[in-house]
């Protein structure tokens, strides 16, 4: 593996570290999350740079209906980064609260809102997008090595189990009524665990990376049967 790949995957590993200790901001406070929120915006700003070159492609090639959708997800990723980034910067105590920087606090308190539930979604979708891609490099580190038919199905009902549950918790904390500012004051459980917290949040994000890679595979295949068919 190249260098420059072990540096993309590291930040993305990160990346979604931070995302989850982001989400915890019950667990973490207010001075924490700010100094993540920083990191995650570098972070963010560095994954761009090293992928440059999706930018240079962008009106290059055939638009499959797979590429539609990540190019979609990636534009409202990239959205939802932005506002997360200058909402935060207006609203922040600790880290920027020294510069001579402000803004309208109450637009930037609902925007914050919004994009850090939809930046959440889309970010998982993003990541499950791509999922194929973290799979291919397993199978090239296990050298060829398989699974066990009995492990891969434990494997794979495990997983649906966890985006069950991921979906259940999403649905509970009632997170689509902040995504689209139906309620615009969060409730946090101050005295549920940190466990609990990252367990819900992980479990979360495992839904929505289900979905999408599976989605994202059946897409595929639905397009390899067409063009088999026109053939």
């Amino acid at each position: 593996m190249k260098a420059k790949m072990k540096i993309k995957i590291g930040i993305d590993f990160l990346m979604t570290v931070l995302l989850l200790l982001l989400m915890a901001y019950q667990i973490t406070g207010q001075k924490l999350h700010e100094w993540f929120g920083t990191g995650m915006l570098a972070l963010f700003i560095l994954h761009n740079i090293l992928n440059i070159k999706w930018y240079g492609s962008f009106f290059k090639g055939k638009y499959t209906p797979l590429r539609v959708i990540q190019t979609v997800v990636n534009i409202f990723v990239l959205g939802s980064m932005l506002c997360l980034g200058f909402s935060g910067v207006v609203m922040s105590r600790h880290v920027f609260a020294a510069l001579p920087i402000t803004g309208p606090m109450a637009t930037a308190r609902t925007m914050h809102l919004a994009a850090s539930y939809w930046g959440f979604a889309l970010m998982s979708v993003h990541l499950g997008l791509h999922w194929g891609m973290i799979i291919g490099m397993f199978k090239k580190i296990l050298k060829g090595k398989k699974f066990p038919e009995t492990a891969v199905w434990i494997i794979r009902a495990a997983a649906l189990a966890i985006a069950v549950y991921g979906l259940t918790c999403f649905v509970h904390a009632d997170i689509f009524s902040y995504m689209f500012l139906k309620n615009q004051f969060v409730f946090f459980d101050f005295e549920q665990s940190a466990v609990s917290v990252f367990a819900e949040y992980t479990a979360m994000m495992s839904f929505w990376v289900f979905i999408s890679y599976y989605a994202a595979k059946g897409i595929r295949t639905l397009v390899d049967k067409k063009s088999k068919s026109v053939k």
